[in-house]
């Protein structure tokens, strides 16, 4: 029996997006012909499935949603970065706490544009049960389906004990061919996402305009820091795919390094900063395992970008590159400053990198060239 001619119409034209989607597993991303620039929006800290059982917490991650389709409705970006805390693991009483990380990338996914992630500390942290709980009011419905008469054998559907960062990373990619997120090495472990995207034309793969590092800066189920490793593994990387620092690099992870205390403006003197938001002090990494010294002498490092600090977006200079914040993006987490996101620009021949903060109510501020 055939198919209607318009079933068979969208049956064709479902197929040929998923044969496109799939082409994406050399890890590179292209300028379109006929484009000078290639533009990626960062998402920071949306922190989706805060207080499920409430009212209010279903409620936050509707106006997340509302403040990503804004961005992207107004940009209209070639790439997304979640820049980590894509959700708040220890509020999320259930299994596969993938289910709140789908919900985030919604919004990128459904406009058909490419992303990539990296992991923050509140990514895969265990439950923290809490308090209000144990009073009078009593653990709300959960709909567990714990087995009553044995509850000890087994939690049900809910778990407490966090979904890890191998399983969200591994259920991003089995769920969304537009992902352009990696597992990294395994030697790494247990830090995950730790990746290397080149960026360049679309009818030359081999010009490289510019290589976008993704690192794993811990926290969550293990210490917040940029290991010794990782510091090993980019300083391997770079130098075979980019031996004389003639290719422009870009660095994302969530958790800010201790280099960005250093920077941080001091009361009311900005000095040389670009920003809006000089609302709280630097939480950085517990440590320095070499990470920032690689970066600094490499002339071909333009920029590095977290999340993490929802009070922050500014971008300093700091020696030869430019630390900056993205922009609390979420309706989730501390802090009631109004919601945005970092935007990037990244224009060829001659290449340069510009930057700016789109807000909610879709005006834009702090423009500032990072490289040129």
């Amino acid at each position: 029996m055939s198919l209607p001619f318009h079933i068979s119409i969208v049956f064709l034209i479902s197929l040929i997006l998923r044969l496109i989607l799939t082409v994406h597993s050399d890890n590179t991303l292209h300028v379109q012909p006929g484009s000078s620039s290639f533009k990626i929006v960062l998402f920071a800290d949306l922190h989706f499935g805060e207080d499920t059982w409430t009212d209010w917490g279903p409620r936050q991650d509707v106006n997340s949603i509302k403040v990503m389709s804004t961005v992207l409705d107004q940009e209209h970006p070639d790439f997304v970065v979640y820049l980590g805390d894509v959700i708040t693991a220890n509020n999320i009483p259930i299994k596969n706490a993938s289910l709140y990380w789908d919900q985030a990338i919604s919004p990128t996914r459904d406009r058909g544009i490419p992303w990539a992630s990296v992991f923050g500390n509140h990514d895969d942290m265990y439950f923290e049960w809490p308090m209000e709980w144990f009073s009078s009011t009593g653990i709300p419905p959960l709909h567990c389906r714990v087995n009553v008469s044995c509850p000890c054998e087994s939690e049900g559907d809910c778990s407490f004990k966090g979904t890890t960062r191998s399983e969200l990373m591994m259920n991003e990619l089995e769920m969304n061919k537009l992902s352009y997120s990696k597992f990294g090495p395994k030697d790494l472990w247990p830090s995950v996402s730790n990746y290397v995207l080149k960026l360049s034309y679309a009818n030359n793969r081999e010009s490289v305009i510019a290589y976008m590092y993704f690192l794993d800066s811990g926290g969550g189920s293990y210490p917040e820091v940029i290991s010794n490793a990782q510091a090993e593994w980019f300083n391997c990387t770079s130098q075979e795919i980019n031996p004389n620092s003639r290719v422009p690099e870009i660095i994302f992870w969530h958790i800010p390094s201790q280099a960005y205390k250093e920077v941080a403006p001091k009361f009311d003197a900005h000095g040389n900063c670009i920003g809006s938001l000089f609302m709280e002090e630097v939480a950085a990494q517990g440590a320095e395992m070499g990470m920032m010294e690689l970066l600094e002498g490499r002339s071909s490092v333009k920029a590095v970008f977290v999340g993490h600090n929802h009070g922050l977006d500014w971008c300093c200079p700091y020696k030869k590159l430019w630390l900056c914040y993205a922009r609390h993006s979420g309706y989730g987490g501390y802090g009631n400053w109004p919601r945005g996101a970092r935007i990037l620009e990244i224009t060829k021949q001659p290449f340069s990198l510009k930057s700016w903060i789109r807000m909610e109510d879709g005006h834009v501020h702090s423009e500032v060239f990072l490289s040129s």
